[in-house]
């Protein structure tokens, strides 16, 4: 009997590689995709101190009592179905009473419960910006901007922010990237990767520049109540009427990072109405984000945060002894970090080495993983690299002991 048709070329198929979208080679996560340089490593049987990622958890901060309670009770009082796809109501309504309590009067129709901030800024992201588009996002940057920006092929433009000036925005070098084609500004403050805070004065230039040019703002706010001395007051209490989207979350101001609980808040003007029924609709597609977990919201947000000033003093001292530890360091200068767990010192490389090559010695050297600049958006040869600093004091001098006699080794053999 002949060959069917059919089957000729499902012969000739066999065992070839299934062909992955073009779109994932322009994704780039650095946080995680360095991980693996680190797990190769230990496989090898070495001990590697993972200061890559913001989990207060993983060094021992413990969630509140009382949200564990809240999600624990949800789930024995049956609450583990699909929920509506803006999220509960109650969880809704917290959320839009904590925003009046700070100053941003906003109905609970315009919060959208989220999985973590990262699902927002994705869904913010998608309804805002058309292939071909252009966002603005701060150098240095949270990756995954750039990475959302590239699975829907829209266009990052980099405004620099100065570690000459606490790492504030350059609005002169700002004005410059805008273009027909420029749909949002990005403003992540209290920043990560660098710690820096933001003044009054600054963010209404933000806010100005963004109204000129007819942008949205996305405001990742999500380490509001991390500043040291202090929550931050939210970006919509300098102008109720911005084209504003807030994003938050419990998962590092509450300790809960895992839960992928956080919500999107859109400011009441008008103009962003049909912004916030794109966001609805794309939100639909994905059913609802975790369903207990919501109702710990409502116990987070008008319940004990005294766990906050504890949390905020424990950084406050691990961001001085980072500050001075590294500053010690010949080459090697870091701005003072203000609010949450991160710092972005810079290291004057030797010519023809990139910040890159600098980390993965490094890990390699000490077993110490940090995160190198370049994947936040900074330029490979700056030097610059991302560290975690939520580990014990004692464990962190302890750390930085180590990258300086690395790095006199590193500077010295490649002088």
């Amino acid at each position: 009997m002949p060959t069917s048709k059919l089957a000729q070329p499902l012969d000739s198929a066999r065992g070839r590689p299934i062909p992955v979208a073009v779109r994932v080679d322009r994704f780039s996560y650095a946080i995680r995709n360095i991980v693996t340089a680190a797990q190769a490593l230990e496989a090898r049987g070495t001990r590697v101190r993972y200061l890559n990622i913001g989990d207060p958890v993983a060094f021992g901060f413990q969630t509140p009592a009382h949200l564990i309670e809240a999600v624990t009770r949800a789930m024995r009082d049956g609450h583990n179905g699909y929920l509506p796809s803006a999220g509960i109501l109650e969880a809704r309504e917290a959320v839009a009473a904590e925003y009046a309590a700070r100053g941003v009067a906003v109905s609970p129709d315009r919060v959208v419960m989220t999985t973590g901030t990262s699902e927002g800024i994705d869904l913010a992201l998608n309804a805002l910006a058309d292939e071909g588009d252009e966002v603005l996002v701060p150098s240095p940057t949270y990756p995954l901007y750039t990475a959302v920006l590239a699975t829907i092929n829209a266009r990052p433009r980099y405004y620099r922010t100065d570690p000459n000036h606490e790492w504030l925005p350059d609005l002169e070098h700002l004005r410059t990237l805008v273009t027909p084609r420029t749909r949002v500004l990005v403003i992540i403050d209290p920043n990560n990767p660098t710690g820096a805070v933001y003044p009054p004065a600054v963010r209404r230039a933000l806010i100005e520049f963004a109204e000129r040019h007819g942008l949205t703002i996305l405001a990742d706010e999500v380490y509001a109540d991390t500043t040291f001395d202090g929550p931050s007051p939210l970006l919509s209490t300098l102008d109720p009427d911005a084209p504003i989207i807030s994003l938050s979350s419990l998962s590092k101001a509450y300790l809960a990072p895992g839960w992928r609980t956080g919500w999107m808040v859109v400011s009441a003007t008008p103009r962003l109405d049909n912004v916030l029924a794109a966001v609805k609709k794309l939100a639909d597609g994905r059913l609802c984000s975790p369903a207990p977990m919501q109702h710990a919201v409502v116990a987070a947000l008008t319940g004990d945060r005294s766990h906050q000033v504890r949390f905020r003093r424990a950084l406050a001292e691990r961001a001085r002894v980072t500050f001075d530890a590294l500053n010690a360091i010949p080459g090697m200068r870091c701005v003072l970090p203000r609010a949450a767990f991160y710092a972005m010192p810079a290291l004057s490389l030797p010519p023809g080495r990139t910040d890159e090559d600098y980390i993965l010695e490094l890990l390699r050297a000490t077993g110490i993983l940090c995160v190198y600049g370049s994947g936040f958006g900074m330029r490979p040869e700056e030097g610059t690299f991302r560290i975690v600093f939520l580990a014990d004091p004692a464990e962190l001098r302890a750390i930085y002991a180590d990258i300086a006699a690395f790095t006199r080794d590193y500077l010295a053999r490649s002088s």
